[in-house]
């Protein structure tokens, strides 16, 4: 008998759901966490070992905020609005097989509709300045440019000398596209 899931949100080709501390979560972070594609713009595509995923990244994903995103059966990575309830975070991050399809910009459409929905007067994203696929995402999205800044890193990583770029939409933007 097949354990009864409950979805967080639905769209038209994604299930998200709530992360739990099972194996099988740890497993589905483990693979996505250690294709050194996936880790370019957050670790420098640098292993992650299990017992960091076990011990650390599960727990907090775990804890709310994070949610597994699935493509039917598929495990095609995850999705993040998490933080004040009326200025959320938006994040995300994908299987390479999931690149390019839509479905960065779907999952993150879903979730700035609930943050609205649930009172959030801001939803913002932050990434690499260098890594153009997630800024093309939230721009997609209608989120806009609002700084480029810098933080102090224990590991340089390529690109990291470029610093970081944050954008929002507010809610009467977001309105306004929806009109």
């Amino acid at each position: 008998m097949r354990e009864r899931v409950d979805f967080y949100l639905r769209t038209d080709r994604l299930a998200l759901r709530r992360f739990t501390e099972t194996e099988a979560d740890a497993d589905l972070l483990y693979d996505l966490h250690n294709d050194p594609e996936v880790m370019r713009y957050l670790n420098g595509g640098k292993p992650v070992p299990r017992e960091v995923i076990t011990g650390e990244t599960l727990p907090r994903f775990a804890a709310g905020g994070f949610y597994a995103a699935f493509d039917g059966e598929t495990f095609i990575g995850w999705f993040l609005l998490n933080g004040p309830a009326e200025g959320p975070e938006l994040g995300y991050r994908l299987h390479k097989a999931a690149w390019g399809k839509g479905y960065a910009t779907e999952g993150s459409l879903a979730l700035i509709d609930r943050a609205f929905s649930l009172g959030a007067r801001r939803v913002y994203a932050e990434t690499m300045t260098v890594n153009r696929g997630s800024r093309r995402v939230m721009e997609k999205c209608g989120l806009r440019f609002v700084r480029t800044f810098f933080q102090d890193w224990p590991d340089v990583i390529d690109g990291s000398d470029q610093g970081e770029v944050e954008y929002e939409i507010t809610r009467e933007e977001w309105e306004a596209l929806r009109s």
